[in-house]
């Protein structure tokens, strides 16, 4: 069992009345994600922090590598209370885009779009890629990897892949830690009082797929045709060609024409 550099307490200070407390920060972890789900089986309660300067198994949806070079990104995972309706769960990972993309604003000086339904993205460049997982219980693990601060990217990703440095003001990973912490607790604090209708007008605002033409990856088959809406559970609304509405859950988006 890898151990944490350090229990950063000073963090927690700074976390002082929020749902989040310890933070565990590792030199070298394989995966925050798994970290926190094993610490979750053996009794972990929900508020423990995992954050990494280095990640060598990194994943991202459908098991997709997350690789950055040591202190190039935040690498964080968080364990949250679980308890809301099955149908509900997923909101967590909304609330946690949107508290992240409120934190870059406040931090670095600019305010990226949320491509659904989990990657914060500057046009069509990925800044941040967001992942939820169940764990024993009723705990789920939320996952971050953020581009905070790249001198360069690999050829294989410098068209498609942005950071914060590149689109505004750097800044030290700790302060966007602690401000995407803080408003995560405050966005599932409205969360738990007043339910989904509480992220559905900020997601909507923030969309960088609404209007788009997409191709949804979905098992069965693609789905093509036009992002016209979010639901109130945050699922996508695609017009396609022939005038049918069909809302779609869970899947891949791909953006295939450029914002208006």
């Amino acid at each position: 069992m890898p151990q944490p550099t350090a229990s950063r307490g000073d963090l927690a200070i700074a976390l002082a009345g929020t749902r989040f407390g310890e933070v565990r920060w590792f030199s070298s972890i394989d995966s925050t994600n798994r970290y926190l789900a094993d610490e979750a089986g053996a009794g972990a309660a929900p508020g423990l922090v995992a954050v990494a300067d280095e990640q060598t198994a990194g994943r991202g949806r459908r098991d997709r590598t997350w690789v950055a070079p040591p202190g190039a990104a935040l690498l964080v995972s968080v364990l949250v209370d679980g308890h809301a309706p099955a149908e509900e769960r997923h909101l967590v990972l909304v609330a946690a885009a949107l508290a992240a993309i409120d934190a870059v604003a406040a931090c670095c000086g600019f305010r990226p779009g949320l491509k659904w339904p989990n990657d914060l993205v500057v046009g069509d460049r990925k800044l941040a890629g967001l992942l939820a997982e169940a764990t024993p219980g009723h705990a789920i693990v939320v996952g971050m990897g953020l581009n905070v601060d790249w001198d360069s990217f690999p050829p294989e990703i410098e068209a498609t892949a942005t950071a914060c440095n590149r689109e505004g003001r750097a800044v030290a990973r700790d302060e966007l830690l602690v401000a995407w912490l803080r408003e995560l607790d405050r966005r599932l604090g409205e969360l738990d009082r007043t339910g989904p209708a509480s992220l559905q007008l900020d997601q909507t605002a923030a969309s960088a797929t609404l209007g788009r033409r997409v191709r949804v990856e979905l098992e069965h088959a693609p789905l093509v045709g036009e992002a016209i809406a979010l639901t109130a559970l945050g699922h996508l609304l695609v017009r396609t060609d022939d005038g049918a509405e069909h809302e779609v859950s869970a899947g891949d988006v791909i953006h295939l024409r450029p914002a208006p």
